[in-house]
């Protein structure tokens, strides 16, 4: 007797599940960027939530929660109910690279979230102020070297992609650039462009603009191979490292015991955002190399990302701020 009421009643859970999936969303998701606004991944989010928006019939509100280099967005969503209608922006940094960096980080990323799909990737660019007599990495490495604490540069935060990316050229080649990290990659743009900064490691979405007007150079891209958005644009592998390739890349959390009928939702919708024929021109246009994978798959790979970038965290010696 008591087999069978415990089967009734997970079944009738399964019910209930499947009849809050069916009717899902039916009020506004909230979408955390746990960035300031302006930045790449903030461009990517709002880029694909609006295809989304209109497809499910609900407004998808984008809540910018930039601080503690991304921790704090994702500390909020780890705790918020697991029914869908909260919902985080992983990036690199706050998923895989966090875990080897932070020692009591204020969540798990393997246990507290319910990864939905990889959104996108994309190499940083390496780009100087237009007033900087360096027209290559390899003058650039150079001035470096022969002006000591000239050349800072800034990233979207403390052990971002482009922070390690920086100080692994000062590790392993010898430079001598100093970090100054931003709460996203916005403000940091607009400081390199005034020659506050020197140099930006960044997302490509952010700075397009003002390599095309001149205001900033770009020198390198630090993926494997060039991007179709800057062809002309050199490999970090190409012209001082060779073999290099430290790529960034985006995707959509929720927290852990999210239903997976909702999760598989919600991963339909942003890869069917992703594969519209404006959204992927507008993605190319600023360097996005569109992936939209299944939710196992994502959850796959953030656990190899977390492996290999805590090897990069310790030779490049970064501490959180």
């Amino acid at each position: 007797m008591k087999i069978r009421y415990g089967f009734l009643v997970a079944a009738s859970l399964l019910t209930a599940v499947a009849a809050q999936a069916q009717n899902y969303p039916a009020r506004p998701i909230r979408f955390v960027v746990p960035y300031a606004p302006g930045g790449s991944g903030d461009t990517l989010t709002r880029v694909t939530s609006q295809k989304v928006a209109e497809s499910v019939g609900q407004q998808i509100v984008v809540d910018n929660r930039p601080g503690a280099n991304g921790n704090i967005g994702m500390e909020l969503v780890a705790r918020a109910a697991p029914d869908g209608y909260t919902i985080v922006f992983g990036y690199i940094a706050n998923v895989a690279i966090a875990p080897s960096l932070v020692a009591n980080l204020p969540f798990d990323v393997v246990k507290d979230f319910a990864p939905i799909t990889q959104l996108a990737s994309a190499p940083n660019i390496i780009v100087v102020n237009s007033a900087l007599p360096a027209r290559s990495m390899k003058e650039l490495l150079a001035l470096s070297k022969a002006k000591p604490k000239l050349i800072s540069f800034s990233s979207a935060g403390v052990a971002s992609v482009g922070h390690l990316t920086g100080e692994l050229f000062n590790t392993a080649l010898g430079a001598h650039f100093q970090h100054v990290p931003y709460k996203g990659s916005g403000q940091g743009v607009i400081d390199v462009v005034a020659g506050q900064i020197q140099m930006l490691i960044g997302g490509m979405s952010s700075v397009m603009q003002h390599i095309k007007a001149g205001r900033l150079r770009a020198l390198a891209v630090t993926g494997a191979q060039r991007s179709r958005a800057v062809p002309d644009v050199p490999t970090v592998a190409e012209t001082i490292m060779p073999g290099f390739e430290a790529t960034a890349w985006y995707g959509t959390l929720a927290p852990a015991r999210t239903p997976r009928p909702i999760v598989a939702k919600l991963h339909a919708e942003y890869a069917k955002a992703l594969a519209l024929p404006d959204v992927k021109q507008r993605l190319d246009n600023l360097g996005f190399d569109i992936v939209g994978s299944p939710p196992d798959v994502f959850a796959a790979y953030i656990k190899a990302e977390i492996v290999r970038w805590e090897k990069v965290v310790k030779a490049s010696g970064a501490k959180p701020q």
